[in-house]
């Protein structure tokens, strides 16, 4: 399994987040189509071929084309600009929509790994499976290995978290009708066994996405930082704004695939309010051109040379002036 950190360095505007919500529309349409056409046949196929496998990996589509219309819902709600109640927008409908993923995958994975145990149980209830099978999981795999590569391929060029995360879901997909036609190859060649136990695979590698999925995106909407790395580049843009000595308590939070920011930053003690407001507003701006963010909040502070740096401020000196135009 992998997993992709997507960064922009380009300034997010408006526009990018409505080619963001195109580009999710068209590629999961796609996926639409291509998991409806795989559930018919791999579940038709699996049943006249008595492989368990086939079915469970039929399962598996059919649970990929409820999440891509999850995933429209969600590219359809957060590209919706802030209002009223949601003044930092919509973003979060894609965590939401990761979230929802990861459970529905969970529980499939669960229902797949319940099934595949209870034939395991009774191996003598287990068919010799038909080739027909065989070429259906072939089929399959080259379905789901291509539709990778395009979903992945359009998640990179917006930068989706949510995008990358279908993508990768559908890799997961490619991998299971591999390991469902090495079982269905085992039970041709005298193994009736390796069927369900291909099908327990299949069921092990969804549960486990799922819960990846879904603790990733409940982190999320904890309000859980951002990495080290986008955390040091942003560090990096404040200090480098002139007219800041330094900063400190740099806070960060995830709002979808964006980040809000919460920042002290520290201005030469002689300058006036306006001045310190207007250094705070270029800081903000240049942060907001170069990295996914969607608001910085900025504290004023005063900076004095000749005061050691572990003297306590005087209260009522460095009351924070908010900068957030």
């Amino acid at each position: 399994m992998h997993f992709e950190n997507i960064r922009d360095d380009t300034e997010v505007s408006p526009g990018l987040l409505i080619e963001r919500a195109r580009v999710a529309s068209r590629s999961t349409w796609v996926s639409v189509v291509v998991n409806l056409c795989l559930t018919l046949a791999q579940v038709g196929v699996g049943i006249l071929a008595r492989s368990q496998g086939l079915i469970a990996d039929g399962i598996h589509s059919l649970s990929d084309l409820v999440a891509d219309f999850v995933v429209l819902f969600a590219s359809h709600h957060s590209k919706k600009e802030a209002d009223e109640g949601h003044p930092y927008g919509h973003q979060r409908f894609e965590t939401a929509a990761s979230l929802v993923l990861g459970l529905l995958l969970l529980a499939v994975g669960v229902g797949m790994l319940w099934s595949a145990v209870r034939k395991l149980e009774a191996p003598e209830t287990v068919a010799q499976v038909h080739i027909i099978a065989l070429y259906a999981a072939g089929g399959a795999l080259l379905a789901k290995e291509l539709l990778f590569r395009y979903m992945l391929a359009a998640a990179r060029k917006v930068k989706s978290s949510m995008l990358v995360a279908n993508a990768w879901h559908a890799r997961s997909d490619a991998a299971s009708p591999l390991v469902v036609g090495i079982g269905i190859i085992g039970n041709l060649a005298g193994y009736p066994i390796l069927d369900p136990i291909a099908a327990l695979i299949v069921g092990l590698m969804v549960a486990r996405m799922g819960w990846t999925f879904g603790w990733s995106a409940l982190h999320d909407l904890m309000d859980h930082a951002v990495d080290e790395q986008e955390l040091q580049a942003i560090r990096q843009t404040l200090t480098g704004t002139p007219g800041v000595h330094d900063i400190h308590d740099v806070r960060t939070r995830k709002m979808g695939d964006m980040i809000v920011v919460d920042v002290h930053i520290e201005v030469d003690a002689g300058k006036s309010v306006a001045e310190g407001h207007d250094i705070a507003v270029l800081a903000r701006q240049r942060v907001l051109q170069r990295h996914p963010v969607l608001n910085v909040m900025t504290h004023v502070d005063p900076w004095r040379p000749a005061s050691p740096p572990d003297v306590e401020r005087t209260p009522g000196l460095s009351d924070p002036v908010r900068a957030t135009e």
